[in-house]
């Protein structure tokens, strides 16, 4: 492609050298003559600014910049003056206010002073303030020229004084209203340098920064002297103008040209515009216009507000200029408008739409009056062709096709090229787009204060296809100027546009235009949709590429189904004409965009927000599949056998990942107290044996609140007699059930109660009739539609002979309201326990013939909506009751409070077996109670001088939701948990290192320790693998890196490090505990990541089947063996990922802040077992010649049921849902989760 070169400059004899001389001109010969007219809100004119008022109020302004305003005194006395030749000030005015504007801008220039136009912000928090300060600040700006009206308008403080906005420098304000005249021996400082700068006008790039752009005198006078040329202004012209008279076009043609030519200018404030439309229409046979300057929206509601107005006249109109003409979209509006016009006067010669940008200042502009071939043009363009850069004609009423009119030919003396977007300067073909760029001494100089930035885009070096430079205009600065501007150059020179660099997105190896995809959306029912067609369309980068975002404001009576149907549309709709994928749909509420002081839409604000996570869209919809194209690979591991990781792990010196907890060692044939009951086998037998040693002891305590208001909480106590006695007659009714034939040794028997004594009695009577227990949550009388169906697959599927309950839930089972949702004959036989018949004599208790025979059933129904049950021998009971006893140092003079849900897991033990096993004493609080009461848990350690207590997490956040507010009253009703030793959260997850922290700090003020708040974790196959105890080591904890954990491997950070993670020691190995971390079924080295596996004599059996695959499900799970190293030793998998680390026994310090190898990587082998488990290596452990005592710390990172697989790498739900959560404050933690759905 060539370089097309302007025609030569003709200008009308007697125009004047510059906008000064010009000023001066008519400000003496024509006093009267009027230079500028303003309307008011109603329409009328509402001021006049004659010519000799404009140059006389300019050489106020000008006289009181350099000697009024910014006055100072010296130290030696003498008068000095801040404001110098070459200093910037800021000009701020209101859009309703030209005349003042004019006269401010007109005064700098005569002084030699630099304006620069700014937006007076609505508020001090503004969606530009920030960017307009940064903007005052980099140009050195101290003084900021505005009107008396605007002042008084401006936010003031406490002292009288204008606030500072958010980011601004400290201005003076100086207003130029009611200034003396200069002395008569006073003269403006002399011409100027034809170099220097003559104004700034502000700039706002796609990011949202706020740039400079620097324009100097000469391009000052070049540029007004090519406009009139080129549209043939003359001093008779009186000009309408609709657009923004501080910046562009306004400012170019309506404030600057104007003046150069003597023109009349007519402005239609933006408020008058809101409220008529039509206001700038009917103004033109008023003032009989011959110019109107104004953009294609206007041309739009002008059209829609008066298309029947018959007073509407354009007869006179020889230039109607729209400013946006580059707009693709503008020659819908520019068409309408000569429809319906051109029986009024319109002539279709007389529309002549423009191109220009900040940089390049006017780029193009169709010639008004000229007709015939080579005037103007049109094509009709194929959108899929123009996404790739290149020009293919379509067929005119193809929904795949562009059609775009021209925006004349380029300015005269002006030499234009279209180079490629990407790398060097280099011409397009003649079928190619690029960014048009031009040569001429009319374009700006630099961003100012960015020299950088000013040497890519101000001195840019075209070169041809052969590398030649391309010749540059001899009138410009020595170099092109890239415009911002994506097009092509037509037959006979025309320029054609179809898009900006700002509005284009380079998604997928393509680009689009954010007008093209807005006019494509529009076109899916706009009106009944989108809230005056408020829509805004930006990029954001992804993975490397950038991503479409919409974002559109929704008329308030639309239903959130409409919603939805409205974005499937438009998803359609952008994919079959755009080949596009929109990466994210949000709808917000009417009026909820910020806008520009003009009242568009700021793209730029809504872009951040977005980001950032604080639009906080009404309607929201995701499409990543549909646009994230370009995910990293799989990755793929190289299949490395487990024994070459075991001993690459030896020959590197890494420790094996296996620990053991304190050794058990056989059971003891002392006659002590303390070891007696270790010669029993079974639970039942230790406490018919408690009964009989120490009847009236104390085991259980249920503490429920008073029903009195302010009275304190009932007691109800159960001795180890009285338990006995009760489970007995439980027994006797049961076996009298056996001998009917309702029942038989062996059989399954659910108990459905709520947490409390009748439970425990419930469980042990069980045992003592040879039966079954599974305990199960009984249904919630307030939601029996969701919870009902649950007790009920509980109770089919652990196949229990007989239901246990109580008379309340027994009356619940059999109600209405439950009957409907499951039929009351298909339930078990149901058995009310409330008052259990006395043991007839001579009944013989049941005693178990094996230790390994089945104890009870656990039934969890795990997170991902899962029920398991596990099955427990008499056996495994006994060892995980004596080893609770031994970690947690359990002794029947001990007090322990527990607050949380007995139905399975650990907390089943504890509400059940623990105290019978141990004999110490347990205060029970349901945590019903304390949803009601979030303080009796508190109360009740408080109150019995507690020293250990385990919770739930429920429990906890109860507390720290409920009670967070109320610190000091409790502290005033004598609260005090300075007792609490260790207060263990009993769970089968990943710590939950925020809510334990924030439970910390907030009741430390209630005397709490810092140290007591631990977690324990358990599983399915093993409930108790690791409790803080009551003389373990302070719980340690590490920070990892999250991007590592997705690849299955650890990397220990420093804390606050980005992307860190902070996970917590789960507790203390329990006694007879071993743990191995597999690698493809061998064993990992120590700070590796892997699947915990355990060995341990309190493990459960298996799973409760009722199926043939019982034994299969044993055999992978509970039978496992390593591939390599100790491959006979049986081990247990748990199903849970994490790593074992060798740490120092610290005082609450963070492993992280410990260890003396933070953030050291160590390379290790990735391998994928046959059963696909992963396990991954990464990070040495502490090294050994650290200071003080170690253990073995067991870091739990997750549920591998839980994660999801996305592109070979793994993500755990509750990271994500932390991060969700992050987002804004009003996000709830309990109604966050993430739901990964599978397609076929």
């Amino acid at each position: 492609m060539e370089p097309v070169i302007g025609e030569k400059l003709e200008l009308p004899a007697g125009l004047p050298l510059s906008v000064e001389a010009a000023l001066q001109r008519y400000g003496t010969s024509t006093m009267k003559a009027p230079a500028a007219t303003v309307l008011d809100s109603q329409g009328k004119v509402g001021a006049t600014l004659p010519y000799g008022k404009l140059w006389s109020r300019a050489r106020k302004i000008a006289y009181a910049l350099l000697n009024r305003f910014g006055k100072v005194t010296s130290k030696g006395g003498a008068d000095g003056n801040i404001i110098k030749v070459g200093d910037r000030v800021a000009l701020v005015y209101p859009n309703n206010d030209p005349l003042g504007f004019m006269c401010a801008l007109y005064g700098c220039l005569t002084a030699g002073v630099i304006p620069v136009a700014i937006e007076l912000p609505l508020s001090r928090r503004d969606a530009s303030t920030q960017q307009i300060g940064f903007l005052l600040g980099s140009c050195g700006i101290s003084h900021s020229l505005t009107s008396e009206v605007c002042f008084k308008g401006l936010p003031k403080s406490t002292t009288g004084e204008p606030a500072a906005f958010k980011g601004w420098p400290r201005l003076e304000w100086c207003v130029t209203e009611h200034l003396p005249k200069p002395p008569k021996d006073w003269q403006p400082p002399p011409r100027h340098a034809d170099s220097s700068t003559a104004y700034i006008e502000y700039y706002v790039d796609k990011e949202g920064s706020m740039k400079g752009v620097a324009v100097t005198r000469q391009s000052l006078v070049s540029h007004s002297r090519a406009l009139t040329a080129a549209c043939g202004y003359t001093e008779g012209d009186v000009m309408v103008c609709v657009v923004d008279y501080k910046r562009e076009m306004g400012l170019w043609h309506c404030v600057l040209t104007s003046v150069l030519n003597g023109m009349h200018v007519v402005f239609i404030p933006y408020s008058l515009l809101k409220t008529h439309p039509a206001a700038w229409m009917l103004s033109i046979p008023r003032f009989k216009a011959t110019v109107a300057v104004c953009k294609s929206r206007d041309l739009h509601w002008g059209v829609q507000a008066t298309r029947d107005n018959k007073e509407v006249n354009l007869s006179t109109l020889r230039l109607l200029l729209v400013t946006d003409g580059a707009n693709p979209w503008s020659l819908s509006s520019c068409d309408e408008f000569i429809a319906t016009f051109h029986s009024r006067g319109l002539r279709p010669e007389t529309v002549c739409p423009c191109a220009c940008s900040p940089e390049g200042l006017t780029v193009s502009v169709r010639r008004p009056g000229r007709v015939g071939a080579g005037s103007s043009g049109r094509g009709v363009l194929s959108m899929a062709a123009l996404s790739c850069g290149v020009i293919r004609v379509d067929l005119e009423n193809s929904l795949t096709s562009l059609t775009i009119q021209d925006c004349g030919h380029i300015l005269p003396e002006c030499t234009a090229v279209v180079v490629k977007l990407d790398g060097p300067a280099q011409v397009c073909r003649t079928d190619e787009i690029g960014e048009i760029c031009i040569s001429s001494a009319t374009a700006a100089s630099s961003y100012w204060g960015l020299q950088g930035l000013t040497q890519n885009i101000f001195k840019v070096q075209a070169v041809s296809g052969s590398g030649k430079p391309v010749a540059v205009s001899s009138s410009s600065g020595g170099g092109f100027v890239r415009t911002g501007l994506l097009g092509f150059v037509g037959p006979g020179g025309l320029v054609f546009v179809c898009g900006s660099r700002e509005g284009l997105i380079q998604a997928g190896g393509r680009q689009h235009n954010t007008d093209d995809l807005i006019a494509t959306i529009l076109a899916v029912e706009p009106v009944k949709f989108i809230y005056r067609g408020r829509i805004v369309v930006f990029g954001v980068k992804v993975l490397r590429d950038e991503r479409i975002v919409v974002v559109a404001e929704q008329r308030p009576d639309c239903s959130e189904e409409e919603s939805f149907q409205w974005m499937s549309r438009v998803l359609q709709a952008v994919d079959s004409i755009h080949q596009a994928g929109i990466f994210c749909l949000a709808l917000v509420p009417p009026g909820y965009l910020p806008k520009t002081p003009l009242g568009g839409i700021h793209t730029a604000e809504t872009r951040r927000r977005f980001l950032e996570g604080s639009l906080h869209p009404a309607n929201i919809l995701m499409c990543p599949h549909a646009c994230v194209t370009n995910l990293p690979k799989p990755r793929e591991p190289q299949p490395v056998g487990p024994a070459s990781v075991l001993v690459g792990s030896i020959v590197q010196g890494v420790r094996l990942a296996s620990a053991s907890g304190r050794e058990l060692g056989p059971l003891s044939d002392s006659s002590s107290a303390e070891e007696e009951v270790c010669k029993y086998q079974f639970i039942g037998e230790i406490l018919k044996w408690r009964a009989a040693s120490t009847p009236d002891h104390i085991l259980f305590t249920l503490v429920t609140p008073s029903s009195k208001a302010g009275a304190p909480p009932q007691l109800t106590t159960l001795s180890c007699v009285q338990l006995f006695k009760k489970a007995e007659r439980i027994a006797s009714m049961l076996i009298d059930k056996a001998k009917v034939g309702r029942v038989n040794v062996g059989d399954n028997v659910a108990l459905v109660y709520p947490a409390g004594l009748d439970l425990i009695c419930a469980f042990y009577g069980c045992l003592y009739a040879g039966l079954v227990p599974v305990a199960i949550r009984p249904p919630h009388s307030q939601n029996l539609a969701a919870t009902l169906p649950t007790v009920r697959m509980i109770v089919d599927v652990s196949q229990a002979a007989l239901v246990l309950t109580t008379s309340g839930v027994a009356k619940l089972l059999r109600g209405k309201e439950a009957t409907s949702l499951v039929d009351a004959r298909s339930w078990p036989t149901v058995v009310d326990t409330d008052d259990p018949p006395k043991p007839k004599k001579g009944v013989q208790l049941h005693r178990p013939q094996l230790a390994d025979s089945l104890a009870y059933v656990d039934f969890s129904v795990s997170t991902t909506g899962m029920l398991a049950g596990i099955k427990m021998s008499h056996a495994a009971t006994t060892w995980l009751c004596r080893s609770m006893k031994l970690a947690c140092e359990l002794y029947p003079s001990r007090h322990v409070c527990l607050c949380l849900e007995p139905y399975a897991g650990l907390g089943l033990a504890l509400w059940c077996l623990s105290s019978v096993y141990a004999g110490h004493h347990t205060l029970l609080v349901p945590p019903t109670e304390v949803e009601a009461q979030p303080h009796l848990w508190l109360a009740t350690l408080s109150q019995h001088q507690v020293r250990d207590t385990f919770c739930s997490y429920g429990v906890m956040e109860l507390c720290t939701r409920g009670l967070g507010t109320s610190i000091q009253e409790l502290k005033a009703r004598g609260l005090n948990l300075s007792c609490v030793r260790t207060c263990v959260v009993v769970a089968e997850e990943r710590p939950r290192t925020a809510l334990t922290q924030t439970f910390s700090k907030l009741f430390s003020a209630l005397g709490l320790s810092s140290r007591a708040v631990s977690t324990s974790f358990g599983c399915r196959v093993n409930v108790a693998l690791c409790v803080q105890g009551a003389s373990s080591p302070d719980p340690s904890s590490v920070y990892v890196d999250m991007r590592a954990l997705r690849n299955d491997r650890v990397t220990i950070v420093q804390r606050g490090s980005p992307h860190s993670l902070c996970l917590l020691e789960s507790g203390k190995l329990l006694p007879g505990v071993v743990i191995a971390n597999p690698d493809t079924m061998g064993q990992c080295g120590d700070s590796h990541l892997g699947e915990i596996w355990v060995q341990s004599p309190h493990s459960a059996d298996g799973f409760f089947r009722t199926g043939g695959d019982g034994e299969i499900d044993y055999d992978t799970l509970f039978q496992a063996r390593l591939s390599a190293g100790e491959t006979q030793t049986p081990f247990a998998r748990t199903g849970y990922l994490g790593f074992l680390r060798r740490v120092r026994d610290t005082s609450g310090q963070s492993d992280g802040e410990d260890s003396g190898d933070d953030g050291v990587v160590l390379g290790s082998e990735n391998c994928r077992s046959t059963d696909g488990s992963i396990s991954a290596g990464v990070v040495s452990g502490v090294s050994a010649g650290g200071g003080g005592g170690g253990h073995d710390a067991v870091f739990v990172v997750g549920a591998l049921e839980e994660t999801v697989m996305l592109r070979g790498m793994r993500y755990h739900p509750c990271d994500i849902e932390a991060t969700i959560q992050r987002c804004h404050k009003k996000i709830a933690e309990w109604y966050t989760y993430i739901l990964f759905p599978f397609y076929a």
